[in-house]
């Protein structure tokens, strides 16, 4: 599944934080530069979701904060299910 993430860099906390429009909210400590935050990104969903993190990866807006994420063999439904379960 395919799904935008909106990513706040240089958090002091990184986390979910919930739904904006159709859009999740992240915060990742990482600064936006050589890929940390995008590293990030996937490293902290992986996580949240309980999936290895070669299953997450950004594959649009590499450089800007709205990102378009891929999520490997996870249906919406579970998605959905799993985040309803992560600390914000």
């Amino acid at each position: 599944m395919r799904l935008l993430v909106r990513v706040v860099p240089k958090a002091s906390r990184e986390g979910v934080v919930g739904w904006v429009g159709d859009e999740l909210k992240v915060r990742v400590t990482a600064a936006p530069e050589r890929g940390r935050a995008n590293a990030a990104v996937e490293r902290m969903l992986a996580e949240a979701l309980g999936l290895s993190s070669g299953r997450v990866r950004v594959v649009g807006g590499h450089a800007a904060r709205r990102k378009l994420v891929e999520i490997e063999g996870l249906e919406e439904a579970e998605f959905r299910r799993r985040l309803d379960g992560v600390d914000r």
